[in-house]
């Protein structure tokens, strides 16, 4: 049975999430919808990381196997036209074997999170950032998030209804920086790792906002992560400002 990797990009704004659900609209949902439709079949799809509602994705990946050999650029163009007009696209679609895994086979994820930095609010982008209006310094935020990386116990950054059975991650890279373009100022935080915890990089972003404003030192997040004291964390970053930017693959 064929096997396509498909990488997608969606607003997740419209969806309760990636996981199908019965009753609310979810990105696997709808593009399980538009294969059934272009192919008569009732197949699901697996992706590298389940998003929750609200968080975006530029470059999801998710495989799907189908009983008919069909060519690639026909399986990516007949899902986008039975996807219109969800903010959903399917950016490529690719043969691959069946000992391709889009979750198993993933060696690391990447997540970028934006905070939108000025009292005026967001016009374009509302959506898409948390808007923090009073001021952040973002070497001090870049600071405290070093004191984050490598394998820790995450259990003060992790969700109460995390399903993970360990809390214990290792985190690649946890970088903060500001962008500058005209009166548009944007804090990005950048995270890699092989996975996260449920609400772990929101977590991390709302507690990295309170290190930025001077509410917390560096020292200070290195101790809520030893003590795994979880109410010491930061508020829980809207979801509109995640963003899962890619997933790599180990070469064959």
């Amino acid at each position: 049975m064929p096997r396509y990797k498909l990488v997608i990009e969606y607003d997740g704004g419209p969806f309760c999430g990636w996981q199908r659900q019965a009753e609310d609209p979810t990105v696997q949902g709808a593009i399980e919808t538009a294969v059934e439709r272009f192919s008569g079949e009732a197949a699901r799809l697996t992706c590298a990381g389940r998003t929750d509602a609200g968080v975006h994705a530029i470059h999801q990946v998710a495989h799907v196997d189908l009983a008919k050999d069909w060519r690639t650029d026909t399986v990516r163009d007949a899902l986008n036209a039975h996807l219109r007009p969800l903010p959903v696209a399917v950016l490529s679609a690719e043969r691959v074997t069946e000992a391709f895994d889009a979750r198993h086979s993933a060696i690391r994820r990447h997540y970028r999170y934006r905070i939108l930095n000025r009292r005026s609010p967001a016009a374009l982008t509302r959506a898409h950032v948390w808007q923090v209006p009073w001021s952040l310094d973002a070497d001090r935020m870049h600071a405290a998030a070093q004191r984050l990386l490598g394998r820790h116990d995450f259990s003060a950054f992790r969700a109460a209804e995390c399903q993970a059975k360990s809390p214990v991650r290792t985190l690649e890279r946890l970088d903060v920086t500001r962008e500058r373009m005209g009166l548009f100022e944007e804090i990005v935080i950048a995270t890699s790792a092989r996975s996260f915890l449920h609400h772990q990089v929101r977590a991390m972003a709302g507690t990295l906002m309170l290190a930025g404003s001077g509410r917390l030192s560096p020292d200070d997040v290195a101790e809520i992560l030893a003590t795994r004291a979880k109410h010491r964390c930061g508020p829980l970053a809207p979801a509109g400002g995640l963003t899962f930017v890619g997933v790599d693959y180990a070469e064959k």
